[in-house]
């Protein structure tokens, strides 16, 4: 291509000033696709469009870095309270299902209409739920190869480990997953939802249940008190941009399919300092039950930070654990808990929240990660959707190089 006259074109000189980058951005930038480069007939260089630059400009781009910034609608966090699309995740946690929360963060449907639930021949590999809904269906085929996926991990691997391949395996089954439709999205995610939590080991209950009723069998054989798991979902339904989130919308933003974006997410909370703080939690509330003051003791002389209190975001509380722990009412666990917690400066977060809720109930210790896992997947979904909306690749950090040179 050529550019006739220079009055709408800028040089790479002017580009850069404009942008406030180093040229080598600019060719960047066009190695990317965020600017064309032309040349003029008798004269050296490249050009740009004036009209392409300034768009370039009016987008929220970390030009030093060639990153994007990541705009969302849906999750705020704003002076120790957590909230969905403007609606309190605390409020939500103990007046709407779910499946009313999925369908908040996935395609903003008002909660006074609830979304339909899909159970009905929702369970087929590849079939769509209706438009807008948001449900957990399962179907008999799609239980069956998930439950193939989880019996290939050895008998002693944790239930994450289990729930990673089981997408992999629903993912390869589905031969419409690159259909990157709000409808396909929404549908295939409710389906991989319901369809994991049923084909995890442990007792089988009707689809018509809430997920949290569904869910509580593969983790505890105590009185089921559903309720707990259903805010607990929705509570941990998504927290803004965490690691693990900015792995699905980098993998969102290469136009993966939604099951490859949920590999990425669970590949992310797979790590120690992420996913794994239940666990961490978990085990230092047993040493605690015992004797509180010794467990913190023991913890404060390792040099180690306190496995479930404090965060990284909240400054005074964390809302989650606060609905969570209230939830338990006057369970000898909060009484542990509250030992603790008043003989140190921070607060109770919500992995000691989840961690409180399997001892009291008995879960198995692996429970709090898959948890995390399956409550996450419903804001990696959403998160998706906002990514597949976005222009594409748009995340390329700038590399610089510090390795030997010939």
């Amino acid at each position: 291509m050529t550019a006739e006259g220079d009055e709408n074109y800028l040089t790479t000189a002017e580009v850069a000033r404009r942008l406030q980058v180093k040229p080598e951005t600019i060719y960047a930038y066009v190695s990317r696709g965020l600017l064309t480069s032309i040349r003029a007939r008798g004269r050296r260089g490249s050009l740009f469009a004036t009209a392409e630059v300034e768009r370039l400009a009016s987008r929220s781009v970390d030009h030093s870095g060639v990153v994007e910034r990541i705009e969302s609608e849906l999750t705020l966090l704003h002076n120790d309270n957590l909230y969905y699309r403007g609606h309190s995740a605390s409020t939500l946690a103990t007046t709407s299902t779910v499946e009313q929360v999925a369908n908040l963060l996935w395609t903003a449907q008002p909660l006074e209409h609830p979304p339909t639930t899909g159970h009905v021949g929702a369970g087929h590999v590849g079939e769509a739920l209706p438009a807008g809904a948001a449900g957990f269906g399962i179907g008999r085929e799609g239980v069956l190869l998930a439950r193939a996926g989880m019996e290939v991990v050895p008998e002693g691997a944790r239930l994450t480990d289990r729930l990673r391949v089981a997408v992999a395996v629903l993912g390869a089954a589905d031969p419409l997953r690159f259909d990157l439709s709000v409808p396909a999205v929404t549908a295939a995610a409710g389906r991989l939802i319901g369809t994991l939590v049923t084909a995890l080991p442990g007792d089988y209950v009707s689809p018509d249940a809430t997920l949290g009723a569904r869910l509580w069998p593969k983790l505890s054989s105590d009185e089921p008190r559903p309720e707990l798991l259903d805010a607990t979902l929705i509570l941990l339904a998504d927290h803004g941009l965490a690691v693990s989130t900015v792995a699905a919308r980098v993998a969102a933003s290469a136009r993966a399919n939604l099951y490859a974006v949920i590999s990425a997410g669970l590949g992310a909370l797979d790590g120690q300092y992420h996913g794994a703080a239940p666990t961490l939690a978990y085990e230092f509330l047993q040493r605690a039950q015992q004797d509180p003051l010794k467990a913190l003791s023991d913890q404060l002389r390792s040099g180690e930070p306190i496995p479930g209190f404090g965060h990284r975001i909240y400054q005074h509380r964390d809302p989650r654990a606060e609905v969570l722990l209230g939830m338990l009412g006057d369970h000898p666990i909060v009484d542990t808990i509250t030992a603790i917690a008043a003989r140190t400066p921070t607060f109770p977060n919500s992995d000691l929240a989840i961690a409180a809720i399997m001892h009291a109930y008995n879960f198995r210790p692996d429970a709090g990660d898959a948890l995390f896992a399956l409550a996450r997947m419903i804001g990696w979904t959403a998160h998706a959707l906002e990514e597949y909306a976005a222009p594409a690749l748009r995340f390329r950090a700038m590399g610089i190089y510090t390795g030997q040179t010939t």
